[in-house]
């Protein structure tokens, strides 16, 4: 999928901190009504990035207009004995959550500035970040109180997977998957 204009650049963890800078404008860019709350601040997104880029399989994608970043996807292939699932608060079929470094790729942001929304520029930044992916699925927190987020997600072929709360400060999740395998 094109966007008109948009370019998409991969990157690594090492590439990407070159960039960092900029990807952490764009967040605050999209979350500025939210930069108050504790887990929304800018501080622990930088954080959450940086544990990001020190788990194997870290991948992200940035759009650009022009020179500038305008969205970005990024995540990790999840290790054994991750904690992606400690918040997990639905049970779960036995060997659901059990990961073994190959299983599964947690999309950990997907977020375009808001001149670029209903563009396409979503779609096409995530499909470039799963491209060529070995994992068998994918998976990615939403939160609950944006349901037209989830029902897009949906849209894309996600389905329900669980509730989550990763953390005592941080918002109510809805976990969903994606197979990669089918």
């Amino acid at each position: 999928m094109s966007v008109d204009g948009m370019r998409l650049e991969r990157r690594n963890a090492t590439g990407l901190s070159e960039i960092r800078p900029q990807l952490l404008d764009v967040y605050a860019e999209i979350y500025a009504a939210r930069l108050d709350e504790e887990f929304h601040t800018v501080e622990r997104f930088d954080e959450r990035l940086g544990w990001n880029t020190e788990v194997p399989g870290f991948t992200a994608v940035v759009g650009y207009l022009d020179e500038t970043p305008v969205g970005y996807a990024y995540g990790c292939t999840l290790q054994t004995g991750t904690r992606w699932w400690n918040g997990l608060r639905t049970p779960v079929p036995d060997g659901a959550i059990v990961e073994d470094g190959a299983r599964t790729f947690a999309l950990s942001e997907l977020m375009v500035v808001e001149k670029m929304r209903g563009t396409g520029a979503a779609k096409a930044i995530h499909d470039e970040l799963l491209s060529g992916r070995l994992e068998q699925r994918v998976t990615l927190l939403v939160e609950r109180e944006h349901p037209k987020v989830r029902s897009l997600y949906e849209g894309w072929g996600y389905e329900w997977f669980g509730e989550a709360l990763p953390s005592t400060d941080s918002p109510l999740y809805d976990a969903m998957v994606l197979r990669l395998d089918s």
